[in-house]
């Protein structure tokens, strides 16, 4: 069987040329997609009148029929047919003749392969809103359970303020929130129908390209033909979005992975997420947060391929561009299961708030407290700053810390502080009264989780 686009050549490839140029390895899985948009554009066309009824009931029928078997998972694809489309065509063909090859009349691959990919990531980019939902629930519970947990908080990775462990998974859990607000608003450009555009140029036939847009749910028709087959910036909004999220799942896992440590010991990971060492029979490794730690790079990666790939091309269509595929299909299926694996593990997820409370009684990370006690008492910020610097230098040399302090030695820096400073310097003490918006004050934490409940009560896709 000739190529379907052979008639202009004499000579055939060799099978290890084809090989190189066929795409049918990986974008089959746009199988579902093709034939969709095959069905809406047959139908627009017996609309318009270009294919008469009988012909494009014919066609549609075995559509269905190909559909189904894509379903069951019994369509066979060749490489000598390159890609998806011309698969499709090919069993078309088979199972109906030569009539399926007016499917085409009015349409190029070019346009073809550009629709399947906004159906595409159109579902896909909607399931991700709906993992990273998932994820944000088991913040949210963990969060609900722990406004009253103490925690040391960070800088630089050294313990700097007590903090409500509750305000720290909320963090998270608005990074996740501005996520999902990325990936909802880029839909809006997902949601442009390309069919129809030809081959750059648009097409002589009296097409209707609202009503295949209609068909196919789009709520937009590009108004460029040569914009509409070379655009890959939905692609490449997704694979910024994507590495935006799994930045944030990174970071958090990184923080796990910390607090899994003996070091730490703020956290017990699930052996459902753990592995152990073929060597060292005590090791438990938190190997599934380290995965999605390094999952990261080839998810950024994706991105900066397509990115490369783009900057260079003239309008319109460029071979190129079939390179833009396995990064997408990558960055979904590594997204997806990260999420997932993120979600799990945080159900799954033990906190020992005991550990945690000991660690901010056993530092200086209360030194904030004291510099605050004495700027209330009266003196210039920078001057407690000062006092309460020396005050922990002393501690420092005297291998003590501020609350083991007598109230003489406090008195030697400030007369200002008075016994009362015992109670100020507690970590509860320190937390609750950082109730400014935002803060981790307890009361302040409670008001940010009924935030985060009104973003719960209206998410899109659960």
């Amino acid at each position: 069987m000739s190529k379907l686009w052979g008639g202009r050549f004499e000579k055939t490839a060799s099978d290890w040329v084809d090989a190189f140029g066929a795409s049918i390895e990986f974008d089959a899985q746009l199988v579902l997609e093709d034939l969709e948009g095959s069905m809406a554009h047959v139908t627009m066309l017996g609309d318009q009148g270009i294919l008469l009824k009988e012909e494009v009931t014919q066609i549609l029928d075995g559509l269905q029929q190909l559909k189904q078997k894509a379903l069951a998972d019994e369509l066979k694809f060749e490489v000598y047919h390159e890609d998806i489309h011309m698969n499709l065509e090919a069993l078309l063909h088979e199972a109906i003749g030569p009539v399926a090859g007016k499917m085409h009349t009015a349409r190029s691959r070019n346009d073809q392969v550009a629709t399947d990919m906004h159906l595409y990531l159109k579902e896909r980019v909607k399931e991700v809103i709906q993992l990273i939902e998932s994820l944000q629930r088991e913040l949210h519970a963990h969060a609900s359970e722990n406004v009253e947990t103490i925690m040391p908080g960070y800088t630089h990775l050294q313990r700097a303020q007590p903090i409500s462990l509750a305000h720290h998974l909320l963090a998270y859990f608005w990074m996740l929130e501005r996520d999902k607000e990325r990936f909802t608003d880029s839909l809006k450009r997902i949601d442009w129908s390309p069919l129809g555009a030809g081959a750059l140029a648009g097409t002589t036939f009296p097409i209707d390209r609202s009503r295949s847009a209609e068909l196919l749910g789009f709520n937009r028709v590009y108004p460029n033909s040569l914009d509409a087959v070379s655009d890959r910036d939905f692609i490449l909004e997704f694979l910024s979005n994507a590495s935006m999220l799994m930045m944030h799942l990174s970071r958090f896992c990184e923080e796990l992975i910390l607090w899994a440590s003996e070091e730490y010991r703020f956290i017990t990971v699930s052996d459902t997420f753990s592995t152990g060492s073929s060597m060292m029979p005590q090791k438990k490794n938190p190997d599934m947060a380290e995965l999605v730690r390094g999952k990261s790079g080839r998810v950024i990666g994706n991105l900066m391929g397509l990115l490369t790939l783009m900057k260079g091309l003239p309008l319109a269509y460029n071979k190129d561009l079939q390179e833009d595929k396995e990064g997408m299909f990558d960055t979904v299926k590594t997204v997806q299961g990260s999420l997932s694996i993120m979600a799990g593990m945080m159900n799954e997820l033990t906190f020992h708030p005991d550990v945690m409370k000991q660690a901010t009684e056993r530092d200086f990370s209360n030194a904030t407290e004291l510099a605050d006690y004495l700027t209330a008492k009266g003196l210039p910020f920078r001057e407690a700053h000062e006092v309460t610097g020396k005050l922990v230098k002393y501690c420092v040399d005297e291998r003590l810390y501020l609350r083991e302090l007598p109230i003489t030695v406090f008195q030697t820096y400030s007369e200002l502080i008075q016994e009362d400073v015992y109670h100020a310097l507690t970590p509860e003490q320190a937390v609750a009264r950082r109730n400014s918006y935002g803060g981790t004050g307890f009361d302040a934490v409670c008001e940010q989780l009924k935030e985060a409940s009104a973003c719960m009560s209206t998410m899109t896709y659960s």
